[in-house]
């Protein structure tokens, strides 16, 4: 995974609690798409892969989110992500309810599939 500089900035400005919980989400995304590369958008960190966004976190005072980039993947796992789900694109978390990270995974697998598709790619 390479990381833009901004991100880390924007993680430098994060409490140690908030940064801990990003760092773990961050290692688990980066493992399910190892050659994705970290980007700041939309004053966000976001991952991506071929020059096409898969994910976005972020770090709120009171919570974090998730931000899938993809309705089609909110449907898939619409069972697995009520808990989190707050808006039609967003999920929130918190460090004492975070999200799985087999449901992370998972999400970054669809998303990596989903891009492979829009791209004409198979693995």
């Amino acid at each position: 995974m390479t990381s833009d500089p901004d991100v880390a900035a924007y993680l430098a400005r994060l409490s140690s609690a908030q940064r801990v919980v990003l760092d773990h989400l961050r290692a688990t995304i980066a493992g399910a798409a190892p050659e994705a590369t970290e980007v700041l958008s939309y004053r966000m960190p976001a991952f991506k892969w071929d020059g096409r966004r898969l994910v976005y976190y972020a770090a709120f005072r009171d919570h974090f989110s998730l931000f899938p980039a993809s309705y089609a993947v909110m449907e898939r796992l619409a069972d697995e992500l009520t808990p989190y789900v707050s808006g039609k694109a967003t999920l929130q978390f918190t460090a004492e309810r975070p999200l799985p990270d087999r449901l992370v995974t998972r999400i970054i697998e669809l998303r990596l599939a989903e891009v492979r598709t829009k791209l004409g790619r198979r693995k």
